[in-house]
């Protein structure tokens, strides 16, 4: 979760930058949680205390107002709407990492994954991208490798993981799509070599950064087993009381400080 929450720290300077680089620096001074960690924690205390995720969605949507919501969610959550709107967009994959660390099974993941998007994002697409990174959490943080990790990935969801990141960096260009986005950015944390890198990767892809490198940042948490200390402190240090509290009583559920 956290590993989510700083890829999206770090990335929030860099959406829509077109950066085709990865050495650029981690952390400025305009470097902030966006929507993508509001609705992640949204997503833990549900996870954590019950409820229901639409109502967790617009609590912390109305919590957070300005956090640069995607224009159709942010008219749902601002009437309170009920039904889902068919979204196709990476917002459902960018919250769910919650889900993949707290799943049991593979099973458990993908159900927990479709009820955690469908409450807005219930197009197909949505739900694909939303259950493969969940998924994909899930299979890092039960000791998988990352060819079991792409190959499960694959045959579950079709994804096709084996384009070089080099070639995909090339011709890539923003896209809020699951199905434009998600994949790239499993292949950001498959190319890896540590949760820094992966978050370097899917940045330099010059998408949309945060997200991105939130959904990597996920996967790649649980695959290097944390977030570094340095990356960590600088993140907690960026969220609110409200927000750092969630943090804390999601890892003191899994057993961690």
């Amino acid at each position: 979760m956290l590993g989510a929450i700083a890829g999206d720290v770090i990335g929030s300077v860099y959406e829509r930058q077109s950066t085709k680089r990865k050495d650029f620096p981690l952390f400025v001074a305009q470097s902030r949680f966006t929507d993508d960690s509001v609705l992640t924690c949204a997503v833990a205390e549900r996870l954590l205390a019950g409820g229901d995720y639409t109502s967790r969605f617009h609590d912390w949507f109305h919590a957070y107002p300005m956090a640069g919501y995607g224009g159709t969610f942010l008219r749902w959550a601002l009437h309170r709407q009920t039904e889902p709107y068919g979204s196709w967009g990476n917002g459902s994959a960018m919250r769910v990492s919650p889900v993949g660390m707290l799943a049991e099974s593979v099973a458990d993941a993908c159900a927990e994954a479709e009820a955690s998007a469908a409450a807005t994002h219930n197009h197909p697409e949505g739900i694909r991208g939303a259950q493969a990174t969940a998924v994909a959490i899930h299979l890092a943080r039960t000791g998988h490798d990352k060819e079991a990790i792409r190959r499960q990935i694959q045959e579950r969801f079709g994804y096709q993981l084996d384009q070089p990141l080099a070639d995909i960096r090339e011709t890539y260009r923003f896209d809020v799509s699951c199905q434009g986005s998600v994949p790239q950015s499993i292949i950001a944390f498959l190319e890896s070599d540590s949760y820094e890198d992966a978050v370097r990767n899917a940045i330099s892809l010059g998408g949309d950064a945060d997200t991105m490198a939130c959904i990597a940042g996920g996967i790649a948490e649980a695959f290097y087993g944390g977030v570094p200390e340095p990356i960590r402190a600088e993140v907690m240090a960026r969220l609110d009381d409200r927000l750092r509290g969630v943090v804390e009583a999601f890892y003191a559920r899994l057993g961690r400080e």
